[in-house]
């Protein structure tokens, strides 16, 4: 992808940090049965924003995909295996 896209190492973390945060924000919206408008609701925002969040729209800020994600109970730790591409997985047994 970076260098299809032209991207330097930087901005290829960050395409695939939000790519992985807007997985995680749909996968923990979903393992909760909540709809996008009910996430809207929590949130304050509306469920259109919530679409181009979980579509990992540059237009929305990283910052406003973390709070989000707070809102519905994930953890510094979760956060951080979202970013590293972990969350949701089974640890092996």
């Amino acid at each position: 992808m970076q260098e299809f896209l032209g991207l330097t190492q930087e901005e290829a973390s960050l395409v695939e940090m939000r790519l992985c945060l807007a997985n995680g924000l749909r996968t923990l919206r979903t393992k909760q049965a909540l709809t996008q408008k009910d996430v809207a609701r929590r949130v304050g925002s509306s469920q259109s924003r919530v679409a181009k969040m979980e579509a990992a729209d540059p237009a929305v800020s990283i910052d406003l995909l973390i709070r989000t994600l707070l809102s519905l109970g994930a953890g510094r730790e979760a956060v951080a295996d979202m970013i590293e591409g972990r969350f949701g997985q089974e640890a092996p047994s």
